[in-house]
């Protein structure tokens, strides 16, 4: 079976980078979390006090910037490394999500990272998720899927994600979070969160994981029988 690039764009706690995951492990495919290298970003960015604001301090910082990712043996997962430190769970902060947007907004920040990406995009057989995969990182994807979900839904799922590691964190602190990152997102001035014209709408408000898993197959057995 042929393989190729499957993008995964849409809002905040949508569950995209759940689908990647379960189609990467389907399809035997590399996940690349597309989330995690901005997240990755920001850290470094908070961990040394880099302006972000001026564009010289944000250039040298990116160079002094590495990342990769690797499986982990033991769970089967991929795990993002910045300068050979696993920070896999160090970016699921709440402090890395209330920057993440702002950071990955920066022209040289996204540039950095797409460079990366598309190099990891050479040999196909991908899953990519993230806001611009689709439009902007691989504009000629053979798959594109734009994930979408209800609001309240949304921050039901963002708030059990992160109540478990933080039960002093409330419901409004999620909802806001949710609607700066959204905003923030659609209206960056480099490459807004949008849909691209060709890509698939999946609305799993009310599908299971099995369910979105068995429509997102269906719909890569369509693309490589083509």
């Amino acid at each position: 079976m042929k393989k190729i690039i499957i993008t995964i764009d849409g809002w905040s706690s949508c569950g995209k980078s759940t689908l990647a995951k379960q189609l990467a492990k389907a399809l035997h495919y590399v996940y690349v979390d597309s989330g995690a290298m901005y997240r990755a970003i920001t850290l470094y960015f908070l961990r040394n006090n880099v302006d972000w604001k001026n564009d010289k301090s944000v250039k040298d910082a990116l160079a002094d910037i590495e990342l990769h990712f690797a499986t982990n043996e033991a769970t089967g997962q991929t795990e993002i490394y910045m300068n050979d430190e696993n920070v896999e769970y160090l970016i699921r902060d709440l402090i890395i999500a209330e920057k993440v947007s702002e950071v990955a907004a920066i022209k040289e920040v996204r540039v950095f990272a797409v460079a990366q990406q598309r190099k990891m995009g050479e040999k196909k057989g991908i899953v990519m998720d993230g806001r611009d995969i689709g439009t902007v990182v691989f504009p000629g994807a053979e798959l594109k899927i734009f994930m979408t979900a209800d609001n309240a839904v949304r921050v039901e799922r963002r708030f059990k994600e992160l109540y478990a590691k933080n039960p002093n964190i409330t419901i409004e602190e999620v909802k806001n979070n949710l609607e700066m990152r959204d905003y923030i997102d659609s209206h960056r001035e480099v490459s807004p969160l949008r849909q691209a014209e060709d890509a698939i709408v999946l609305d799993n408000s009310n599908l299971t994981i099995d369910e979105q898993l068995q429509q997102a197959l269906s719909w890569v057995k369509d693309v490589v029988e083509k």
